[in-house]
């Protein structure tokens, strides 16, 4: 495989490079393979992702659900009966 030299990254980038291989328990090298890959993903699809066919079932069923809750509803998310004056 091809060494990949980064010169001149920026500080910031590195330390989030960082804390994904951190969290992943991945070494640096893997880190940044898996991003790259994951980017020039992202990148040829023209950032469009889309849904495997089970994704995609749940996804519509969770519409489906939402289309059945009633007007209204969802604007009195967080607000306390009796509103400003208790």
């Amino acid at each position: 495989m091809t060494d990949i030299v980064l010169k001149d990254i920026d500080e910031v980038l590195l330390e989030r490079i960082k804390r994904v291989a951190e969290r992943r328990g991945w070494p640096l090298t893997q880190a940044l393979l898996h991003l790259l890959e994951q980017g020039l993903y992202a990148v040829e699809g023209d950032g469009r992702l889309s849904f495997d066919n089970s994704e995609s079932s749940v996804l519509q069923e969770a519409i489906a659900a939402l289309e059945g809750v009633p007007d209204g509803v969802f604007s009195l998310i967080g607000q306390v009966p009796g509103g400003a004056d208790r």
